[in-house]
């Protein structure tokens, strides 16, 4: 508690120095200085929320001076230590209101602000996919999607870097059962690919990491296909397009996936077989094979797909 007194009774004397008085103009400079000085104190005296109020006045302070770069640094700091301080909470399942996620998160929506105010949209992407994950790592991925897709918007210029931020997305998507819409981010990501990639001369064949995104994608597109079971009527044009190459009865080996081993793109066509017959001891079986060219995301899309066949849910998932 005299701590707690002694970094109020210093906050207020700082606080003071900024109200106007007669003929006299206050040192916001010195202020703010005064503010990190007194954020650095309590961090290390581990007061994460009370160093993040500082940092929030220092900020206050950079803003009258018109530093935005100073602004921005000061506002990610308060950001950082509200958002520690809540999994400090967290970890010792303290009651709370989620009072300082939510300063947080107006932490670093302000700071973002700012970098884009500044032209910096690399800066602001950074701090976007920085909440993201931090939700995601607290078990809120709804509420990370909006972050990463903010990510990918401003990180148009860096095509690669977009499409990281949109696979990250595309998993919270499916962390929260929305099946449909992570078809579609994954969609717009191999057609991004395909589009802005780098390709090899004469052919409009990915290369590099493009060509692992492209691949990473259509396998799990297929098995939310397959999943989704999407009626005709209903069946989008390009999600059309990828199930007829997995089509026995256009098969044609000399226009096999380029982009998908030969291994894994006929154990793959070899399920949305089983899936249409509603063979389920072949699509067990198939699942066994296929374990280990997977990713876990993809092992447990497959394995509601297995689920699905074995004990129908009857809403389409």
């Amino acid at each position: 508690m005299a701590a707690e007194g002694d970094f109020l009774m210093r906050y207020r004397a700082v606080s003071n120095k900024l109200k106007k008085r007669f003929l006299r103009k206050p040192n916001v400079a010195e202020a703010s200085e005064q503010f990190g000085q007194l954020a650095k104190e309590l961090k290390q005296q581990d007061c994460l929320q009370y160093a993040a109020f500082c940092n929030l006045a220092m900020a206050r302070c950079e803003q009258t001076l018109f530093n935005a770069p100073g602004e921005a640094l000061a506002l990610t700091d308060a950001a950082r230590l509200f958002l520690s301080s809540e999994k400090e909470n967290r970890a010792l399942q303290a009651p709370g209101f989620d009072e300082h996620l939510q300063a947080a998160l107006n932490c670093y929506s302000f700071a973002i602000k700012v970098y884009i105010e500044m032209n910096q949209p690399v800066m602001a992407a950074s701090l976007s996919l920085e909440l993201g994950n931090a939700l995601k790592e607290m078990n809120r991925p709804g509420e990370a999607i909006v972050h990463y897709q903010r990510a990918a918007e401003l990180q148009t210029q860096t095509p690669i870097e977009a499409l990281l931020s949109m696979g990250e997305m595309a998993t919270c998507k499916i962390l929260t059962r929305d099946y449909d819409g992570a078809l579609s981010v994954l969609t717009e990501m191999q057609l991004i690919s395909q589009e802005r990639g780098l390709q090899l001369p004469g052919t409009n064949t990915p290369v590099g990491a493009f060509l692992d995104i492209v691949a990473k994608c259509e396998i799990s597109r297929v098995l939310l296909l397959m999943l989704l079971e999407p009626p005709p009527q209903k069946l989008l044009p390009e999600h059309g397009q990828t199930l007829e190459r997995y089509a026995w009865e256009s098969f044609d080996p000399h226009s096999q996936v380029t982009f998908l081993p030969e291994n894994v793109f006929l154990l793959l066509q070899s399920v949305v077989m089983a899936c249409q017959e509603k063979d389920t001891e072949s699509l067990k079986s198939l699942q066994t094979e296929l374990w280990p060219f997977l990713s876990a995301e993809q092992n447990h899309l497959l394995h509601l797909v297995v689920q699905e066949r074995i004990t129908p849910s009857g809403q389409g998932i």
